[in-house]
């Protein structure tokens, strides 16, 4: 019986269907696979090499890097493969575009990308973790993945921020961008490396920025980075999570990319209007995915989504909170959460292909 329906399903399909299935498997397959030689030729220096030198041969590229040939020679025939280079048969010179550096070799630019495959180190290397969590319902705990993922999601973020926080998202924000003008108090929450922070102290010399994280790896890096940036009168940074962090009367508390990683965004949001200023503003970055499944069909949601599973829901089950949200939520659920914390002003203001800005209050 068994054997006789298993002919009968397998007599039923469409073969085509299924060799075009396999063809996008096996591609994704080979773009895991490469994203470590991406992977590599960032954190090795290749692309920064590769970048604005014309044609190079192997042995070059090798003496510019200080790499060994052979290792390179290998990891550029797989990068002509990807079409990330390309490839001189008559010269046997190789180059990298001047578009795909910009994406590839320059982090000043807002397209660079790379920070994306460094994230992808800490989060293979926790897959046992990972099937034990589908078991046992337990988390996995930011501070349980390796330094690379901590790392990897600044790099990967910062350009996008450069791009969007200062220009167009606070100037979306309902009188905010006077407040900062004039001398603010500002808290980022879940700040990470600080690159956020940052951005604002630069940009608003009079007003006070402290970053909050409950990660303190993270927080050490950031007053290094801040100190190197000659920020340390205006910015401090402490170890502290989003549901008890120190302070009153912020005229600003921002949420960059991090409350559906809390394991009780609710509190963290009751926490928030509690520390919020007359008149203060709570900005949240999300990031722009549906909570229905077949919006995002998109690459920016398959990449928002499976991130979810590796990092962003077993973060939050690590809390052992009332609530693991997940980076794809959605805004109605996000809006009644912040409308039980008391904070029932919600507004769109801002949008990119990655993220959705909206401005909080009272």
């Amino acid at each position: 019986m068994a054997t006789a329906a298993g002919d009968a399903r397998g007599a039923a399909l469409d073969e085509d269907r299924v060799q075009r299935f396999l063809e996008r498997v096996i591609t994704d397959g080979g773009a895991a696979v490469a994203g470590l030689c991406t992977s590599l030729g960032d954190r090795l220096g290749l692309y920064t090499a590769m970048a604005g030198a014309g044609p190079l041969t192997s042995a070059q590229l090798a003496g510019r890097t200080g790499l060994v040939e052979r290792y390179v020679r290998e990891w550029l025939a797989a990068q002509v493969a990807g079409e990330y280079v390309t490839h001189a048969p008559d010269t046997d010179t190789y180059e990298l575009p001047d578009e795909h550096a910009a994406v590839l070799a320059d982090p000043d630019r807002t397209t660079y990308a790379a920070g994306f495959f460094t994230m992808l180190q800490a989060v293979y290397a926790t897959e046992d973790s990972l099937m034990d969590a589908f078991r046992t319902g337990e988390g996995v705990g930011w501070e349980e993945h390796g330094p690379a993922l901590f790392a990897g999601t600044a790099k990967f973020f910062r350009p996008g921020y450069a791009a969007a926080l200062v220009p167009e998202w606070l100037t979306a924000l309902d009188g905010v961008t006077d407040k900062l003008e004039r001398g603010a108090h500002v808290a980022d929450i879940g700040c990470g490396y600080g690159y956020s922070t940052a951005l604002m102290a630069r940009a608003f010399p009079r007003s006070r920025f402290e970053g909050f994280d409950f990660h303190r790896p993270s927080v050490e890096a950031a007053r290094d980075i801040a100190d190197q940036q000659g920020l340390g009168d205006r910015v401090h940074f402490e170890v502290a999570t989003a549901q008890d962090f120190p302070g009153d009367d912020f005229d600003l508390i921002t949420f960059f990319d991090c409350l559906h990683d809390t394991g009780d965004p609710g509190g963290a949001l009751h926490h928030a209007e509690q520390a919020l200023a007359d008149g203060g503003t709570c900005m949240i970055v999300e990031p722009n995915a549906s909570a229905h499944a077949e919006e995002n069909t998109n690459p920016v949601g398959r990449a928002l989504t499976a991130a979810s599973v590796a990092v962003c829901l077993p973060s939050a089950l690590a809390q052992h909170g009332p609530q693991a949200l997940g980076n794809h939520a959605g805004e109605e659920a996000m809006r009644e959460i912040a409308g039980e914390a008391g904070l029932h002003h919600w507004r769109l203001a801002a949008e990119s292909p990655v993220n959705r800005v909206y401005d909080v209050g009272r």
